[in-house]
């Protein structure tokens, strides 16, 4: 189908849906990149234009990638519920963002049409909406995942603790984990990546984690982001795995390119439910995203890098994930060039996946060549929190040192709980106050409360 718009006495012609998705999108450099960007300022706003009376109907029968070729287009048309979607059935994008908006569209009404939902149809109305737009609607549509805690609450901020090594020492990566709980940082995760895909590496470092969360009873989760075929052995060889990771993408080649397919996520998934490690929920994927891995891996079929971002969040949520992270400026500035870019696809990617019933994350973070530094992290981080982020990073000084990327601290975790009044989950919050690391507030306590379970850490891990 061509879509058309008039400016003054200028027509322009958008070949099909997805040319208009990718011409209505803000600016990025990864869809010059891959020459899919509107020519001018004033095409943009004509596509946009187009796209606000395209009714949501057309993205059920136009397929930016066809059924045919690509099984998260199946899985996206396959799991759609026409009850859900018929409430909204009727509007066009335009009146699907004044929808949105509402004040008397609410939470409940936001989750009723979640399964109504395409990916696609949520990434057209992102590209109509402000910044202000994107945090507002987000922020009614709280979702809440449960394994050993409860992440999602509204009024609660989660915090993965990254411990990372270079070389994945043991006991460096367990002075980090500890230095990120005395700080009350770890309640969404302690997560690795670990520098070696070895698997006896990969299963030291869980049981390492594992011993630990025993030992001092707290209430986390903990993960080793490796492949998804390493978790699977590890779980075969009897390792303690609580989470599964996986990174995902939104076509059925770039996830070819990680090594993945439905079929493996889908066995990986039953391989960890096997273990029945949840205490207060199941839910036990841990699934990480980034605007421009189609296009890096040459695998968006001239869909913008947008529009497939969100379709990763279709895969994710068909395994009722426990967390999804956008890792929003990792890839580099060849996709998000600035402060500026970044920001808005942090703020889109959190919108996006709420919309699609996905309990979103963001590691706020950028890489040492992109033009942005870390006032551009503090304003997102901010945004983010304000929005309703489920979690965000917590990096030692917000400088990976195995990774080589800059990220948000302990710190900053402490900043943003502190200026929005957030808090963490109340199950880690509760173990924070009798370990005498924070007060009932969930205020840091002075260094003289905390040594009985620092020094006993320290004794146990061997750490000087």
């Amino acid at each position: 189908m061509r879509y058309t718009e008039n400016i003054g006495s200028r027509t322009y012609r958008f070949a099909d849906l997805r040319t208009l998705l990718a011409k209505a999108s803000p600016l990025r450099s990864g869809d010059q990149l891959a020459g899919i960007v509107a020519a001018s300022e004033e095409e943009r706003v004509a596509a946009k234009m187009a796209l606000a009376q395209v009714p949501l109907r057309t993205f059920l029968s136009e397929a930016v990638i066809p059924y045919e070729s690509d099984e998260v287009t199946r899985l996206v048309m396959d799991d759609h519920d026409a009850e859900s979607f018929a409430e909204i059935s009727h509007l066009t994008v335009g009146d699907f963002r004044n929808w949105l908006l509402s004040d008397t569209t609410d939470t409940a009404a936001l989750t009723r049409i979640t399964a109504g939902l395409t990916p696609e149809m949520v990434a057209a109305v992102s590209k109509l909406m402000r910044n202000q737009d994107l945090i507002a609607v987000a922020r009614k549509r709280p979702v809440i995942t449960r394994f050993r805690n409860t992440v999602g609450l509204p009024g609660h901020l989660s915090v993965r603790l990254q411990p990372n090594h270079p070389t994945d020492d043991v006991k460096g990566i367990a002075a980090s984990m500890l230095d990120g709980l005395m700080y009350g940082s770890g309640d969404a995760l302690i997560g690795i990546n670990p520098a070696s895909d070895n698997l006896a590496t990969i299963t030291t470092l869980l049981r390492m984690m594992d011993e630990f969360r025993q030992r001092y009873q707290v209430p986390t989760q903990s993960c080793v982001l490796t492949h998804v075929t390493s978790t699977i052995a590890a779980i075969e060889k009897g390792a303690p795995v609580d989470l599964v990771f996986q990174s995902i993408a939104g076509t059925e080649q770039a996830n070819a390119g990680f090594g993945i397919s439905l079929a493996l996520l889908q066995e990986a998934y039953e391989a960890g439910l096997s273990l029945e490690r949840g205490t207060v929920g199941n839910n036990l994927m841990y699934f990480e995203t980034g605007q421009g891995s189609a296009l890096s891996a040459n695998a968006h079929h001239g869909v913008d890098q947008q529009t497939c971002e969100v379709r990763a969040y279709a895969v994710a949520r068909k395994f009722n994930p426990f967390l999804v992270n956008t890792v929003v400026g990792f890839i580099g500035p060849e996709y998000l060039y600035d402060g500026k870019q970044i920001t808005r696809a942090g703020l889109e990617d959190h919108f996006c996946g709420k919309l699609l019933g996905v309990p979103m994350g963001c590691d706020i973070c950028y890489t040492n060549h992109a033009e942005a530094d870390q006032d551009d992290m503090d304003n997102l981080l901010t945004l983010l929190g304000v929005a309703g982020i489920n979690f965000i990073m917590g990096v030692p000084g917000a400088d990976d040192v195995m990774l080589n990327y800059q990220s948000t601290s302990f710190h900053d975790a402490l900043y943003v709980r502190d200026v929005l009044g957030l808090r963490r989950a109340p199950e880690f919050e509760a173990w924070l106050e009798a370990m005498q690391i924070t007060d009932t507030r969930g205020i840091l306590l002075n260094g003289a409360t905390q040594q009985p379970l620092l020094e006993g850490a320290r004794d146990w891990m061997g750490i000087a």
